[in-house]
């Protein structure tokens, strides 16, 4: 399985000039992987303009400038302040403009007025952006092996973190756009349709008592563990995600109009209006098309259906004969399979129809797939102490878990054991769904 970055564990890069490395075994990889990922977060925004970079489409988003600044005040927050002898905060006032839900480190701006954030500017943002980059790398490479040490967990979550806001950059930047009447493309063109989608099969698993939650060196986040016994009854997965073809077939036997199919809470959102189809995709001429980052397309009937809440997911598996998978069956499926798939590195930037032959396919990117496990601590969890200890603990009420990756994930960012979480009305993520059943 791929892993991401470990720095305690990758050997030392050839070209010390290039990386900064000081000669410290995993310093030089660690300065390399840094600047990568902030390379890759700032060609994200590369092509937007100022205004598309500052306003803020509904609550649950968040302005391209706010990220890019969010990011580096949690490297600025947790690496620099404390760490770099010397360190000059660029401006005092971005820790409360900057910070998202970490009560320990401070007060902060109301979420759903992020969009009112007009100043610091666009290019006063990538000048804090630059600031925190070279402290970075002042200190990394600046520390002697026992502290460079006890910062690289810390640097590892940073880099994690800004991962996981590179994806949110793409579904903010897409609601954003949807939004916009002139319909603007992040990036014009993309994938064309590939016509059939694979035959649906339904793969067997065995039951019994198997262990679930992250193992090894390398990174994983504290909601991924302990490790744990789970007992599972045998089950059935389906071969590939479900398909835009197959949600039409739903909606044209009135998935959408049947209560008899939906819990209730989903049943009372699509009566007040806010269910049809899933989000995104538009009605012209008798014909389904879906908005995406490269703009307004026909729909690929044989692409994975995506943009879809939980109870949408459930009333699909439901008019199927179906339900959804238990994250510990998804898991137990997943493991030993190559952590291999449509991520944001493909440059596809939407889902596309499996393209393997090895069962099952699309495990992971394209699509996260919600499961019918909700967002719980494993026996045992206890959070971090201090302000990182609300990275993920606090969020384990209300939410539903979804595995996998998607097409919006940096490669290397996904696992088999990487548990993503989101309520279960919202759509603006890229999820979709597998079938289960039992066996």
């Amino acid at each position: 399985m791929n892993k991401p970055w470990n720095p305690l564990a990758m050997p030392q890069p050839s070209s010390s000039a290039a990386t900064g490395d000081t000669g410290d075994t995993g310093r030089g990889a660690a300065i390399a992987c840094f600047l990568k990922v902030r390379g890759q977060t700032e060609a994200l925004a590369r092509d937007l303009h100022p205004e598309d970079q500052t306003v803020q489409s509904m609550p649950d988003c968040s302005p391209t400038k706010w990220h890019l600044a969010h990011v580096s005040w949690f490297f600025e927050t947790f690496l620099l302040v404390p760490h770099l002898p010397g360190y000059r905060v660029v401006n005092a006032d971005f820790a409360f403009l900057f910070n998202s839900y970490y009560e320990a480190a401070g007060p902060r701006h109301a979420r759903f007025a992020r969009g009112l954030i007009t100043r610091p500017t666009v290019d006063e943002v990538a000048g804090y952006r630059r600031h925190v980059t070279e402290a970075m790398t002042d200190l990394l490479a600046s520390t002697d092996e026992e502290a460079f040490a006890r910062l690289a967990p810390l640097v590892e979550i940073g880099i994690n973190h800004e991962q996981q806001h590179q994806e949110l950059i793409l579904m903010d930047i897409l609601n954003l756009f949807a939004a916009n009447p002139l319909r603007p493309a992040y990036r014009p063109g993309g994938p064309v349709a590939r016509g059939q989608a694979a035959a649906l099969a339904f793969l067997d698993y065995p039951g019994g008592i198997f262990e679930i939650g992250y193992a090894g060196e390398g990174f994983s986040y504290d909601n991924e563990g302990p490790r744990h016994e789970v007992l599972l009854r045998p089950f059935r997965l389906a071969s590939r995600a479900v398909t835009n073809g197959e949600w039409l077939a739903f909606i044209a036997d009135g998935g959408y109009r049947r209560p008899d199919l939906w819990l209730a809470d989903g049943w009372a959102r699509v009566k007040a209006g806010e269910y049809e189809a899933p989000l995104y995709w538009e009605l012209h001429d008798g014909d389904w098309q879906a908005f995406t980052l490269n703009g307004l397309s026909p729909l690929d009937p044989a692409a994975p259906v995506v943009h879809v809440s939980y109870y949408e997911a459930d009333a699909f598996a439901r008019w199927a004969g179906k339900r959804l998978p238990t994250e510990a069956e998804w898991e137990v499926a997943a493991r030993g399979l190559p952590v291999a798939g449509n991520f944001l590195d493909s440059g596809a930037l939407r889902p596309l129809p499996a393209a393997t032959d090895d069962l099952p396919a699309q495990m992971f990117g394209d699509v996260w797939e919600w499961t019918q496990s909700p967002y719980v601590a494993y026996p045992g969890y206890r959070p971090a102490p201090g302000a990182l200890g609300e990275y993920n603990g606090k969020f384990m009420s209300s939410q539903m878990v979804l595995r996998g990756g998607c097409c919006a994930t940096p490669e290397g960012h996904a696992r088999a054991t990487y548990r993503n979480f989101f309520y279960p009305h919202q759509r603006w993520a890229f999820a979709g769904l597998r079938l289960a059943e039992d066996a």
